[in-house]
């Protein structure tokens, strides 16, 4: 009978990645992140990398690192998208690591587009025996060397998006609720249950055009528990540069602030947050973001190359 490599607090980590995986500050800037439909809809080549720093100041708190970058294609009439991506995700003694590729199909559906996507992903968890402080080593229920394991996995989504003013979209990871079996004889277990996002966003205009206030939510479940984030930010379109600023808010769990620029395509951005469960406000969490955009539209004929619909 195989054993469940549940290991107290340390194992707390990666059950709550296996609920609700990363939850990025910035997930507004990574929507074909959490839905594979939302790859090549905003038009452009997006290519997005974000490295995350929660509980800042404890040893052993998570680290994540993520890259991701989708394009449009056309061909055969609709636009399709086209994307991949990679996270390495290290919390104490273990590591996650998430590669994908994603296939998304836009139809255009009353004055916007619907979306349908779907996203391969491999997935590697890491556990290092080796420097778990355990009692008893001879305990076969506890590895005490470096354990690794990989499954396969599939995630997929749908999406409307209505021009530059507003989208929704929901998705759903892990439908194959992989088992992750690691070590030499696979003797130990991970579980990975499926989840599933729900997210909008509506961009406020006003009568100056070089303001407006975009507007963001993310809901998560494994339908054990759930999590929402909601982002509000002033955005500045100016001639040379764009600028936001910005907060976030979770209910239960967290506040933060945004602060960007963008300058020629480049996307640079920075938050921090605060959790609101008294762990201290100097322990946070640091997300710094590095993105660029730009029009790479393949196998579109003509010279009317199309405008980005993405909500930055």
């Amino acid at each position: 009978m195989r054993r469940l490599l549940w290991i107290g607090m340390l194992l707390a980590g990666l059950q709550a990645r296996a609920q609700f995986d990363v939850a990025f500050t910035n997930s507004w800037a990574l929507q074909s992140w959490y839905n594979p439909a939302a790859a090549g809809v905003g038009g452009q080549l997006d290519v997005h990398g974000v490295y995350s720093q929660q509980m800042a100041g404890f040893t052993g708190a998570p680290a994540t690192m993520a890259l991701t970058a989708d394009l449009p294609l056309w061909f055969f009439g609709p636009s399709h998208g086209a994307g991949l991506g990679f996270m390495n995700d290290k919390a104490g003694l273990f590591t996650t690591k998430k590669i994908y590729l994603q296939y998304a199909y836009h139809q255009k559906l009353g004055k916007g587009r619907l979306s349908v996507g779907v996203r391969p992903v491999i997935l590697t968890e890491s556990f290092d025996g080796s420097k778990a402080d355990i009692e008893d080593s001879s305990d076969p229920a506890f590895a005490t060397s470096q354990v690794t394991g990989t499954a396969f996995d599939l995630d997929a989504g749908v999406r409307y998006t209505w021009g530059q003013r507003w989208y929704a979209g929901v998705s759903a990871a892990h439908l194959v609720s992989p088992t992750i079996r690691l070590g030499d004889e696979k003797s130990y277990e991970l579980k990975v249950r499926p989840s599933l996002y729900a997210t909008g966003g509506y961009k406020f205009r006003f009568r100056n055009p070089l303001y407006a206030v975009a507007t963001d939510a993310l809901l998560s479940t494994d339908l054990r528990e759930w999590r929402g984030d909601l982002a509000a930010r002033l955005l500045y379109d100016g001639a040379k540069h764009k600028l936001y600023g910005g907060v976030m808010y979770s209910p239960t769990y967290s506040v933060g602030v945004l602060l960007g620029i963008n300058f020629h395509g480049v996307n640079i951005g920075y938050s921090y947050e605060i959790y609101t469960g008294g762990i201290g406000a100097l322990n946070g969490t640091h997300e710094v973001m590095l993105g660029y955009q730009t029009d790479l539209n393949l196998f579109k004929k003509g010279k009317n190359l199309h405008k980005s619909v993405r909500l930055l």
